[in-house]
Parts: C-alpha cells; structure tokens; sequence
C-alpha cells in the first residue's frame, strides 16, 4: 500500500510540475509576443532597409514564437510590404529606401506590386540605393528601379533569362509498384504527366516556352525603361549571357557603381548630410512595421470587403496555406449579406485544387455577384481551380505576368497492389455486396467498365467548367474550348484572348470595385477576409504542426520530397482542376 501511495504522489507532482511548466512556457510566449509588439520610433533622417529575405505571401500571418526570433515573421505579406513603402513615402522622418537584397522569394505578380510601389515612392522626392554582393535574377528586377546600384566588385549579377524546371516520377513509381491511374480533358493538361512520363510532352514544352518567354518579355521592358536601356540590347545581354562577373555588368549599363557594403552607406550619408563617422539610421521592415502610423485612413462606414485565397483549394476548412471551400464560401458570404460591404476584390493566388471545392466557392460569387459588384485579382497564379473561381466576378484583373487559364480536369488514382505485393509482402481480399462495391479503390488496378465510368465523370466536370467559364466570358463555348484544353497563358496572352479583362495591380482592382460600388477615394475602408487565427490558435496549431513535420522530415531524410509528392497525389481526391504542373520560375 505504501509503495501504491508513492506512486500516486510521484504522479501527481510530475502533473503538477508539468502544469506549472506548461503555464510558465505560455506566459512566456505571452510577454514575448507582446514584448515584440512593442512600439518603435523613427528616429529623424532614416533610411528604410528592405531585405525581403523570406518567401512573399499575400498576407502576413502571426508567427506565435516571433518573440523569440527578434519579432520575425517566417514569410513577408505583399499587403503589409506595399503599406510600408506607401507609408514610408509620406513619413517625414524617412528619406529614403536601401534595398539590401539577394535571393528574393517570390512570384513574378508579386514582384511586380512591390516594384510598382518602389517607382510611386521615387516620386514623392525620395532616393533608392540597391547593395548586393551576388544577385539573382528577381531581386534584380526590383533593383533595378533604384538611383544608385552598387555591386560588389567581386560579386556577381545572374541576367540570363527565366527557366522553368520539373520533377518527373515514373521512375521511382516503377522502382516502388506504385501504377498511376490517369484521367483527363484536355491535350495541355499535363498535371499527371510527372506521374507517367519522364519528360515534358511537346505540349507542355510549347505552352511553358510561351508564357516564360510572355513573363520574360514583360520583365525585360521594364527594366529597360528604368536603366535607359533599349529592350531588344537587353535581350541580347541576356540571351547571350554577356554578363560573367561585376565589371561586365557595370560595362552593360546593368549596374551604376562597383563598391561594397561600406561604400553603399556613405553614399546614402552624403545624401543625408550625415558625416561618414556617424552612423546611418537604418530601421528594417519589421521595425518600421511596429511604428506608429499617424494616417489611420478612412472612418467611413462603407467598406470593400478583400477576400484573400492563396494556395491549394480544398474541400472543408483548409488552413493558412490552403483554400478551403466551407471558410470561403462562408467568408465571401459574409461580405454578401453585410450592408457596409458595397463590393468584394477577390485576390486569387492559385494554382487550382478540388473541381468540387472549387465549384462550392464560385456558387457563392455568384450568389454575390447579383447584389454587389465582384472584382478578381489575380496574382502570381490563378490558374485551372484558380480561374475557376475568378471566373464568375463582374471584371478580371491579372498581371502580365499572372500565369492564368489552364481551363482542365483530370484525376489521379494510384494503384499501389503492386507495391504491397512486391516490396513489403501484403496482399488483399475483399467480400462486396455489389460487383462495383469497391469502387474506387487504390488497392487493385480499374477494370476498363470503372476507368470508362471515371473518364465520363472527368468528361462531364470540363463540360461544366468551359460551359461555365464561357457564360462568364460571354463568348461561344466552342471558342472558349479552344482557349482552355488546359492550356497556361500568362496575364498578357490572356488578356489578348478575352480570357481577363485588365491587366493590373491589387490597387487597379479596388479603384474598378470602388467606381462599381459608386464610391469616392477616402470614402471607404478595406475589411480583410478570412479572419485570421489568433495568437493561441496559432500557438497551439503551430506546435502540433511543426512537430508532426519535424518528425517526418526526420524519418524520411533525403526522400522527403518524394514524400511529399506522393502525399500531393494521395491527397487528390475526385476531380481536380490544377495547374499542368507546378511552376517554379528561376
């Protein structure tokens, strides 16, 4: 009994212990959080200094342990990004902006918004200064907008033109026993091609060749207005590969001055009026994030209402990193049945997902539609699932260098009886009801009846989608058939087809909203949807997640992106309406 009584005691103080840790760790996080939130000034003759050294999203989301990263965030929101420079444009105290950057994370669309802002915040007066030691070819893009551009003398400027790689793994599913069952519409729609081929298909190249060299085009236009520099010689340094090392890029034109870090700052100092002995006021992009902004915009009670979908689409709720088809339909919902909101943006970042969540949020467009104006942006991608729901919105507006379209359907259903058989010595039986009762199943291969049945059902979802998609572009269905196949096309390509209606920025397709809505600039104020997470939300979903994938980047090791690519296709449940692939441009 006594023994009995000792283990009780010793479990009932390792609980308690345990709370108390709990407690401890949580209020921690607590003052660490609000210690970050802290309010910073801006000292008098500062220089913005922008990085962007993490991934660019469409907004920013609480990062519950940023107390105990210095306050940073694991990506940076486009939203809040294109706030500062806006901000820091009317702010007295800052002079100018210091772009320290080298590999920029982020989509071509994105890109372009932040680039669009930089040249505004030129306008107002103010100087940019670009420093990098070795720069890639996006960060140079937005570089290139700056009054002076320093490059290290032994650093190096990547300008040779956009790529586009895949990864192909019929290899590895032969290796493993792993058969890809395919069904699809559409002679572009190569999705699944990584899941049966071992290289591009000769429409997959000719549709990539088409919209990089679209992206590349618009690219090069730009900075050549910015540099001085005629588009077709930029064409020429870059297709040519004229720039080897930093004298060659100075030599072109592509770069003002060769100097380091150190030379980079006097030159701001001189600006200034700051002695070189003194030290420069930088303050970086979460800092100046955190400190006060005396402009706090319209009181209005009228409101257009932003609904942001960013990821893949998927059926339920979905996460921070997905579109789910219940939070969505309800977020744009919201905005329908309340009065203040007098029109809907719908910022689309996509490359597609579920044919059947897809089509839950689209019903809710347009069910909005017919009460208030609905207005898509598209932005890096809005693509197949993507489209599918900008679509229905009264006026598209996509980037040039938006990749849109690919208006397809397919499905995947892995057959991995093989791989059980084969590689770890499992078989299966089965007792039905029914001679179909099985159907689908991922554990025996399709008789031809089942892989007919399958191929309708694909058929019959991209008759709805092109039907649909012609209804909201008013043109014949067989025309809009011949645009779709599941073809990608970029901003500009589209626009060209009737497939958007204008090429633009977030900010074009709120000023369209708002001339919609009848509403005057200064007379409405911007409500954000979904809601996002709070920070115990975050603390306690961050935790389960993270340690989940810790976990299985640990146990999988170097075949962890494999992993992930079979979880992609054992996620793909039903009809899906994605990209032809997944779109990496470098």
């Amino acid at each position: 009994m006594r023994q009995f009584f000792k283990y009780v005691l010793a479990t009932f103080t390792g609980l308690v212990l345990f709370s108390l840790l709990g407690v401890v760790l949580l209020v921690g996080f607590i003052v660490a959080a609000a210690s970050s939130d802290k309010e910073v000034t801006v000292a008098r003759n500062s220089v913005l200094e922008l990085t962007l050294d993490k991934p660019i999203g469409e907004r920013e989301f609480n990062n519950p342990f940023s107390g105990f990263t210095g306050g940073q965030s694991s990506s940076i929101g486009l939203d809040e990004l294109k706030a500062a420079i806006r901000r820091a444009k009317k702010d007295d105290d800052i002079k100018g902006i210091f772009l320290n950057l080298e590999l920029v994370q982020g989509g071509m669309a994105s890109l372009e918004e932040v680039r669009q802002e930089l040249v505004d915040f030129k306008k107002g007066g103010k100087f940019i200064v670009s420093y990098t030691d070795a720069q890639s070819e996006k960060s140079y893009y937005l570089a290139s907008v700056a009054d002076k551009l320093y490059l290290n003398p032994q650093g190096t400027l990547e300008f040779n033109g956009l790529s586009s790689e895949t990864m192909y793994y019929k290899n590895l599913f032969d290796k493993l026993g792993v058969q890809a069952q395919i069904f699809r519409v559409g002679s572009f729609k190569s999705a699944v091609e990584p899941y049966f081929r071992t290289s591009m298909s000769d429409s997959a190249r000719l549709q990539t060749a088409s919209f990089l060299n679209s992206l590349n085009g618009s690219m090069l236009s730009e900075v050549a207005a910015a540099r001085k520099i005629t588009p077709a010689r930029l064409k020429v340094i870059s297709d040519s590969m004229l720039v080897h090392n930093a004298d060659d890029a100075k030599r072109l034109g592509l770069v003002t001055d060769l100097g380091y870090y150190d030379q980079a700052t006097d030159y701001m100092k001189g600006k200034l009026g700051v002695e070189k002995d003194d030290k420069l006021s930088l303050i970086d992009l979460s800092d100046y994030k955190k400190s006060a902004d005396e402009d706090e915009g319209s009181t209005s009670g009228s409101r257009i209402a932003v609904v942001y979908a960013e990821g893949d689409i998927v059926t339920g709720k979905g996460g921070n990193e997905s579109i789910g088809s219940t939070r969505f339909a309800e977020s744009i919902r919201k905005a329908r049945l309340d009065k203040n909101v007098k029109a809907v943006v719908l910022r689309i970042n996509s490359p597609g997902g579920s044919s059947l969540a897809s089509d839950i949020i689209y019903r809710e467009v347009m069910l909005t539609k017919k009460v208030k104006p609905v207005i898509a942006s598209m932005s890096d991608v809005a693509a197949s699932g993507g489209y599918f729901i900008a679509m229905g919105c009264d006026t598209i507006v996509a980037h040039p260098t938006t990749i849109t379209g690919s208006i397809g359907v397919f499905g995947v259903l892995p057959n991995i009886e093989p791989f059980l058989r084969a590689k770890i010595g499992v078989t299966t039986d089965r007792v039905t009801t029914g001679k179909f009762s099985d159907f689908p199943t991922i554990t025996r291969a399709l008789t031809p009846f089942e892989q007919q049945q399958f191929q309708e059902e694909i058929n019959r979802i991209y008759a709805d989608f092109t039907s649909k998609a012609a209804q909201g572009r008013k043109m014949p269905v067989e025309r809009l058939r011949r645009l779709a196949s599941g073809r990608v096309w970029s901003g500009t390509e589209a626009k060209a087809r009737g497939l958007v209606d204008v090429l633009g920025s977030m900010d074009d397709a709120l000023r369209i909203a708002a001339r919609r809505a009848n509403l005057k600039e200064g007379d409405y104020r911007i409500q954000k949807l979904p809601r996002q997470k709070s920070f115990a939300e975050n603390l306690f979903s961050s935790f389960s997640e993270e340690a989940k994938l810790r976990m299985v980047k640990d146990e999988m090791g170097p075949m962890y992106p494999m992993y992930q690519q079979y979880k992609k296709l054992s996620e793909m449940k039903g009809a899906q309406m994605r990209m032809p692939f997944e779109v990496q441009v470098q």
